[in-house]
């Protein structure tokens, strides 16, 4: 990679327009993919997105904004994608052009359903793409504090270091630090976990748990994250550094997680569906839930994970939260 590499992002949300934000720090010109042609529309004539971030003004002769995901990728060398993981295998059918010798960057929190796969391993499987060519961006780092310029760190992970640190140097602001990582597996997972953790601590605060339990709970969050990780890709890691500590711990507590959000909501006595509709964003964790217990399901010696499993039978098996939060809390130390 050279500095001359044109970098693009796939998704209009709040992470996607946050990454456009950082990126436009550092680079005279950043490729922009959304669906939506009104959204494009309105950043192009209002200089901000009208539906996320909308206090986020961009220098629209920076923007190269487009609908059509093959010219995106076609002109651009570093492909940063940060479309919700549900959405992601049907948003990739639009995909034409040949992707293989690009750099694609993981922005999403999450396992590609249809195809049971973290975002790297399914574009190096579906696409081609070597190891070397894919990274994965992780926290503690919120889109809401991005648009705020408040101090906040992200990790850069990709088995060439050579790449990731040229990647996290288009990052690095006076408001943004950064790092690098090889532990790319390790951190998608992270990056997925916390999100399940996070619905959990936010059932706990609606079902009236206070900070004590919260304490708990993310300390015993944080062991059994390691145990998940370490079942699926054994190999050194530090599981409190702050690509996984630290992204559990932000996303657990903060007033901006919306997975914290919708979990509050559900111990407050929302149903799944209500939740969802309120809310305006999409809620990563409701999804990967499901896939870490199927994961889980699938392994012949199947690792302990009371947590996940509270969250599934709340969110799938249409358990009583009081009563699994009250049978969880005998299970943790």
């Amino acid at each position: 990679m050279s500095d001359t590499k044109k970098y693009a992002v796939f998704g209009s949300g709040s992470w996607a327009t946050a990454i456009v934000k950082m990126l436009c720090e550092n680079l005279n010109e950043v490729g922009w993919y959304m669906r939506s042609e009104t959204i494009k529309e309105h950043i192009k004539n209002e200089q901000h997105n009208p539906s996320y971030l909308s206090s986020v003004e961009f220098h629209t002769e920076q923007l190269k904004l487009s609908n059509d995901m093959n010219e995106i990728a076609s002109w651009a060398d570093v492909l940063i994608f940060v479309i919700p993981s549900a959405f992601m295998h049907s948003e990739l059918l639009k995909l034409s052009v040949n992707i293989s010798e690009k750099t694609v960057v993981s922005a999403v929190k999450g396992i590609i359903p249809e195809s049971g796969l973290l975002v790297g391993e399914h574009f190096h499987d579906i696409y081609y793409i070597p190891f070397e060519n894919i990274a994965v961006i992780a926290g503690p780092c919120h889109a809401e504090e991005v648009a705020l310029e408040r101090l906040s760190y992200l990790t850069i992970s990709c088995a060439d270091a050579k790449k990731a640190q040229e990647i996290a140097d288009k990052f690095s602001s006076s408001y943004i630090k950064t790092k690098i990582s090889d532990d790319i597996i390790g951190v998608e997972y992270a990056v997925m976990l916390k999100n399940i953790y996070a619905i959990a601590a936010g059932i706990a605060h609606g079902l009236g748990y206070g900070d004590n339990f919260q304490s708990v709970l993310m300390s015993n969050a944080i062991r059994e994250m390691k145990r998940f990780i370490k079942k699926m890709h054994k190999m050194k890691r530090n599981i409190n550094n702050s690509a996984y500590l630290g992204d559990l711990l932000v996303t657990g507590y903060s007033i901006f997680s919306r997975n914290r959000m919708f979990g509050n909501m559900i111990g407050k006595g929302y149903t799944v569906k209500s939740a969802q509709m309120e809310m305006n964003m999409i809620a990563e964790g409701y999804y990967a839930t499901k896939s870490a217990h199927l994961l889980n399901k699938k392994n012949l010696k199947k690792t302990r994970l009371p947590i996940i499993d509270a969250v599934y039978a709340v969110l799938y098996e249409n358990k009583n939260p009081k009563k699994v939060f009250k049978k969880l809390t005998e299970q943790l130390d």
